[in-house]
């Protein structure tokens, strides 16, 4: 079978993606986040060995405080171009991405490798040309400074945007038996089976891969909906993908983002339950011991360009060319995403902490809620209300978020503080002060505890 001609130039569009580094500052990697524990950082210079990385890369990792022993690591892989591989310094300081870390007692790592402008992105974004080794490395070091060794043997989970799909995706054809799920938005490998002629070096695909959870994560305004834009081969290139590995029986599905492009819009609040599912099926109890087999009594199927999912039982297509759904929770939350990206929520976040006060300035911690991650703080005083933080939630490619996003799904820099200074507080009046989380559907917490001036 021949490798359709659109889909090798829509992943070299992604692969040289530009449109997200418009307005970076130079040189882009010299503003870095502070990496104090729980957040540890290992940098690599580039190599000039054969086979070995040629460019420079930041790994940054969280821990989460208070744990032991580790069960896993979340990866969370940016794009191509100058503007992505920056984006990438901030992963690990996402508190939503945290939030599905801690539950899975796992690390949550980013990368940042540090592309120049119109480089080769193949060069990382392939994990033969040595960005698997330069990242199985950083698990040792980074397991020798965070003070948890066993970071090097652990599972992982495998969350990659445009060519972060490419190399998240490579690296379940090279290791499935690492990879407990991935999720690879807008961007796919390309395997042996289907191409005869490609400047992209194409994957075998093992059986291991097959037992492999993978969901393929195109914008509909990539050549689904809208067959002429830059990006319009992504849809073909993952449309082959899902049938070459489903065809074979592979746990592979497709959920079709209704609203996009490139950019990464909402898929979290489908793909943070999904990587749930998934972990929970997955990981072992005892850390060290292999990945469980993902189960499949209780599958759900559904049509690839969206629809209705039904039990695998009940459905009336080819199972091997339906999207793979491991169970009814997962094909509900398929089901919402697929059609207007809002996936329901009933579930409260978790009440802020830590709250203090100091002069006029408050401060406090919180964790994301799990399924909608956190939009705002509402402010009391006194019992009323006082203010919102931030005053205006943004983020200019999906729901407004408190820590704000880059194009590849990051909190942006300076990241954004838990802090609010009363301006209008009266002098020596001894006033008491909540904080309420708020999530991106709405739902908010219940007050922390008061906090008093001191």
């Amino acid at each position: 079978m021949r490798y359709p001609r659109c889909t090798i130039l829509g992943f070299m569009l992604c692969s040289m993606l530009l449109v997200e580094a418009a307005d970076k500052p130079k040189p882009p990697y010299d503003v870095f986040p502070p990496a104090t524990p729980p957040y540890y950082r290992v940098r690599y210079d580039a190599s000039t060995k054969a086979g070995e990385l040629i460019f420079p890369v930041n790994y940054t990792i969280w821990i989460p405080p208070g744990i032991t022993t580790l069960r896993g690591v979340i990866v969370h892989q940016h794009g191509c171009g100058e503007g992505s591989c920056r984006s990438g310094l901030t992963g690990a300081y996402d508190l939503h991405w945290q939030a599905l870390a801690r539950k899975h007692d796992c690390a949550l790592l980013a990368p940042s490798y540090e592309q120049p402008d119109k480089a080769d992105c193949q060069m990382w974004c392939d994990p033969r040309n040595g960005s698997a080794a330069a990242f199985q490395k950083c698990l040792v070091d980074l397991g020798e400074k965070s003070g948890h060794p066993e970071l090097s043997k652990l599972p992982w989970a495998l969350w990659g945007h445009s060519g972060g799909g490419h190399w998240a995706g490579g690296m379940v054809l090279l290791h499935p038996e690492r990879v407990a799920a991935a999720w690879l938005r807008s961007g796919v490998p390309l395997l042996k089976a289907n191409t005869t002629r490609s400047t992209i070096k194409p994957h075998n695909l093992p059986d291991a891969a097959l037992k492999v959870p993978v969901m393929c994560n195109p914008g509909t305004k990539e050549g689904l909906t809208v067959k002429d834009s830059r990006f319009g081969g992504v849809w073909p290139a993952n449309e082959v993908f899902f049938n070459e590995i489903r065809a074979k029986g592979g746990l592979v599905s497709v959920a079709v983002d209704p609203l996009s492009s490139h950019e990464c819009g909402n898929q979290r609040y489908f793909a943070i339950p999904w990587f749930d599912a998934c972990l929970t099926a997955r990981l072992p109890k005892v850390s060290g011991e292999k990945l469980k087999t993902m189960p499949t009594d209780g599958t759900w199927l559904g049509p690839i360009t969206g629809g209705e999912a039904v039990p695998a039982s009940k459905f009336t297509g080819d199972p091997l060319k339906a999207a793979w759904l491991p169970n009814e929770a997962v094909a509900k939350g398929w089901m919402e995403y697929v059609k207007d990206t809002k996936v329901s929520d009933t579930t409260l976040p978790p009440s802020p902490t830590q709250v203090r006060l100091i002069g006029n300035e408050l401060t406090w911690e919180a964790q994301a809620d799990l399924e909608s991650g956190l939009a705002h703080f509402v402010i009391e005083r006194d019992g009323k209300f006082l203010a919102t933080v931030p005053e205006v939630a943004k983020n200019p490619f999906g729901r407004p978020i408190f820590q704000n996003l880059q194009y590849s799904d990051t909190p942006t820099q300076p990241l954004v503080p838990m802090k609010y200074i009363d301006t209008n507080a009266e002098a020596g009046k001894p006033h008491t002060y909540r904080v309420i989380a708020v999530n991106t559907v709405g739902l908010k917490s219940k007050p922390s505890e008061e906090a008093k001036a001191k």
